[in-house]
C-alpha cells in the first residue's frame, strides 16, 4: 500500500519538475497534503459512469495526477453515478494557480470550494484572513470547514450561488473558478478590482472545455486568452440539457468531406462552439474505432464514423455545417491553436475572438 505521506511527497516533486509550482507554491504545496481533504469514500471516473474505489486502491489513487471524484449525483443515493463534486488533477490545480499570478497580500476568492483543498493552498500562500470561497452545496462546504479547521485554517466560507460571486468581500485581486462556465457571470468581473485576474475553466458544447484567463480593465469589461485545455463538471446553474432527441426516422447518408478525426481538436472545439451555438459534438467510439456524434437538441443529429461515412437525422445537415465551419477554421484562419483565441466579457455577455479582441468570432446566421 502506497504511503500517503510518501505518495504526497512525490507527487509535489512532480509537479515541481513540470515547472507548475514557484518556490512559494512549492512550500505550499509541501503543507497540504491532499489526503486530508477527502473523504473516505472517492470514486473514479469511468468511460461510462463512476467506480467506486475500493480501501486498497484509494492510496495510490490519492497520490498519483489524476482527479479522485468525491461526490456522485448531487449525493443523492442510488443514482446514475455522475460525478458532481471531485478533489481536481492536482497538476490542473497548479496549472490554474501558476495563471492566477496571485502576489503576497493579495485577496482571492474561490468558486468552488468542494473538499477545501484549493482554498487551502490559498491559505497556505496567502493567509485565511484573504481567502474566500463560495459553495453552492451546504453539506461540502460544512465539510469544507472542518478539513480547513484540522489544518489550522479559517478562510471566510460561503454558502451561495457561485454565479453570483461574493459581493461582500469584493473587490478582489484574483477569482479562480474550480468548475466549468458556460460563460462568464459579468457578476464576477465586477467583483475584480481593474488590474484583478480571473482564470476558469469554460465549457462548450463542442467537444472539450478550455482555461481562460481574463484581465480586468478600467471600463469594466474583461478579456484575455484561452491557455489551453481543461474538463471540469459544470457549475450547477450552468449544467446543459440534452433537448429534443434526433428525428431518426429518416436517416441518410454520405461520404464526408471532413474526417471526424479532423474535428476533434481543441481550436476547433473553441472556434466551432463560437460559430455554432447550440450545436453539440461528442467524441465516442464504436467497436473500439472513433465516432463523432453531433446534435441540436431541436430534432437533427448527425453520426460521422471512422470509416468516412456520416448519416443524418431531422431537417438540418449538420454535419454539412460542421464541415463548413472546419473550412473557415482550416482555411481562412489557418488552424489556429485554442491558445490563438481570446474571450471579453461585458456587461452584454462574452465574445469569443480569434488572436486580436478586433477579431470576433460571430455566430452563423441561420
Amino acid at each position: 500500500m502506497t504511503d500517503p505521506q510518501q505518495g504526497h511527497a512525490a507527487l509535489v516533486q512532480l509537479l515541481d519538475e513540470r515547472g507548475l509550482l514557484s518556490p512559494e507554491w512549492r512550500t505550499a504545496w509541501e503543507r497540504t497534503p491532499r489526503d486530508a481533504y477527502l473523504p473516505e469514500q472517492v470514486w473514479r471516473q469511468d468511460s461510462d459512469r463512476c467506480r467506486l474505489v475500493t480501501h486498497d486502491e484509494r492510496a495510490a489513487l490519492i497520490a498519483a495526477d489524476e482527479p479522485v471524484v468525491t461526490q456522485v449525483d448531487d449525493g443523492a443515493e442510488g443514482g446514475p453515478g455522475i460525478a458532481t463534486s471531485s478533489n481536481s488533477k492536482p497538476s490542473m490545480v497548479a496549472r490554474m494557480l501558476r495563471l492566477l499570478d496571485v502576489r503576497d497580500g493579495d485577496r482571492v476568492l474561490e468558486i468552488g470550494t468542494a473538499t477545501g483543498y484549493v482554498a487551502a493552498l490559498l491559505s497556505a500562500r496567502l493567509g485565511d484572513g484573504h481567502v474566500t470561497s463560495v459553495e453552492i452545496d451546504a453539506g461540502l462546504s460544512a465539510q469544507a470547514e472542518l478539513n480547513l479547521a484540522a489544518a489550522g485554517y479559517r478562510p471566510r466560507l460561503v454558502v451561495a450561488d457561485g454565479a453570483e460571486g461574493w459581493p461582500a468581500g469584493a473587490p478582489y485581486d484574483r477569482i479562480i473558478v474550480t468548475c466549468a462556465l458556460r460563460h462568464i457571470p459579468y457578476s464576477l468581473v465586477t467583483q475584480l478590482r481593474p488590474g484583478g485576474v480571473l482564470v476558469t475553466p469554460r465549457i462548450g458544447d463542442v467537444w472539450c472545455g478550455s482555461l481562460v484567463r481574463l484581465v480586468a480593465a478600467d471600463d469594466g469589461t474583461a478579456t484575455g486568452n484561452f491557455t489551453g485545455t481543461a474538463t471540469y463538471m459544470p457549475m450547477r446553474s450552468h449544467r446543459g440539457g440534452q433537448g429534443a432527441a434526433p428525428d431518426t426516422s429518416s436517416p441518410r447518408s454520405r461520404p464526408v468531406a471532413v474526417h471526424p478525426e479532423e474535428t476533434i481538436t481543441p481550436g476547433f472545439a473553441v472556434y466551432a462552439g463560437a460559430r455554432l451555438p447550440g450545436v453539440s459534438l461528442i467524441e465516442g467510439r464504436q467497436d473500439a474505432a472513433l465516432r463523432v456524434w453531433v446534435h441540436d437538441g431541436q430534432g437533427s443529429g448527425a453520426i460521422a464514423d471512422a470509416d468516412g461515412t456520416v448519416t443524418e437525422f431531422g431537417s438540418r445537415d449538420l454535419w454539412g455545417e460542421v464541415e463548413a465551419v472546419w473550412g473557415e477554421w482550416a482555411g481562412r484562419l489557418r488552424r489556429p491553436a485554442e491558445t490563438e483565441f481570446g474571450l471579453t466579457v461585458t456587461e452584454g455577455g462574452d465574445q469569443v475572438w480569434v488572436r486580436a479582441p478586433s477579431a470576433p468570432v460571430l455566430p452563423v446566421a441561420g
